[in-house]
Parts: C-alpha cells; sequence; structure tokens
C-alpha cells in the first residue's frame, strides 16, 4: 500500500515584483506578487539606482524582507517582532549607528518605528544598505502600510491597510521585494 504524503503549506510568495505606475507620478507604483497586482507608494522621487540619504527615492534593486515589527501578532511566515515605544532606527549619516535599529533615546537623527498614526503597524525592514552599509546611501527603507491616498513615502515601499492584511499571511520566509 503506497504510503500518503503529509500535506504541507505552501512555501508562500517569494518574490514581490514592485515598479512604477505606468502614466503615474513619480511616487505612484504597483506591487505584484502572484497573482495580486495592488497599487502602492514609493518615495517622493519615484525609484532611484543610486540613491542618497534624504533624496525621497526608492532603492531599484533586489531587497530581502528580513524581519517585521508589528504592534499586534498576525500569522506571518517572517521573522517578526512586536514593536516597543522606545523602538528607534538611526538615520543620521554621521553617527556609527547608521541605519541601524536603537532601543533608547538617542541623540542621533532617527525615525521613530512606534508612531501615533497606524503607517507602521506592520514594518518589513528592507535588506537595503545594512550589508555592507555606506554612510550617506540612504537609510529606514521599509515595507510599510500607507495612508489611504496612497501620499509618497521618504523611499519606502508601502501599500493601504487592507492589501497589507491580505499580503503579509502570503508571504513565504524568504520573501523579497525586486523594485524597478
Amino acid at each position: 500500500m503506497p504510503r500518503r504524503s503529509k500535506r504541507t503549506k505552501p512555501a508562500g510568495l517569494a518574490l514581490l515584483r514592485v515598479a512604477r505606475r505606468v502614466g503615474g507620478r513619480p511616487h505612484e507604483g504597483r506591487l505584484i506578487a502572484g497573482t495580486l497586482v495592488l497599487p502602492c507608494a514609493l518615495g517622493r522621487s519615484g525609484i532611484a539606482r543610486r540613491k542618497c540619504e534624504g533624496d525621497g527615492a526608492t532603492p531599484a534593486g533586489r531587497w530581502p524582507l528580513l524581519y517585521f515589527y508589528l504592534r499586534a501578532p498576525i500569522p506571518l511566515r517572517l521573522k517578526w517582532r512586536r514593536t516597543r515605544p522606545r523602538d528607534l532606527w538611526c538615520d543620521d549619516p554621521g553617527s556609527f549607528l547608521y541605519n541601524r535599529p536603537l532601543c533608547t533615546a538617542s541623540r542621533f537623527s532617527h525615525e521613530e518605528v512606534w508612531r501615533r498614526d497606524a503607517l507602521y503597524n506592520a514594518v518589513g525592514v528592507m535588506g537595503y544598505n545594512l550589508r555592507p552599509r555606506v554612510l550617506g546611501r540612504g537609510s529606514a527603507i521599509f515595507f510599510h502600510i500607507a495612508t489611504d491616498d496612497l501620499s509618497p513615502t521618504a523611499g519606502c515601499v508601502a501599500l493601504r491597510l487592507r492589501d497589507m492584511a491580505r499580503l503579509l499571511p502570503r508571504l513565504g520566509r524568504n520573501a523579497a521585494l525586486l523594485v524597478g
């Protein structure tokens, strides 16, 4: 008698393609995840092959989603941890902590991961400019929740809350964004 194979969960989506919307403004994008095509917000300057701190561009390339900060637990195959009020991300190119997470108040310029609005209730850390890290090449490039009107980001990729909620449970452990 043949052995029955155990049913396993599908591996999940591995590659999310992000591109500028044809005919749209520089910050208007599309995210393609399997059969899903979702509108997304990009940096105010669109997509750039050569990113610099403060230029408002979303960096082109393939960026793994390393882990998520979540305000509330959700089903997710990727690594994640709960966001805490003291979570920060250093964006000061003059600091040895540049483009690194911080867990306490800092005299260096930083991005607050715990925000009053809902934009960072789910924040994916993209593997941009981390290894190797180049000072001034751009920091705090995240995959996060967008405003309802998909306003431009400072260089991140962002989805509306309802689209992020649909997508996150479908992501595989080694999901990456291919931007550009």
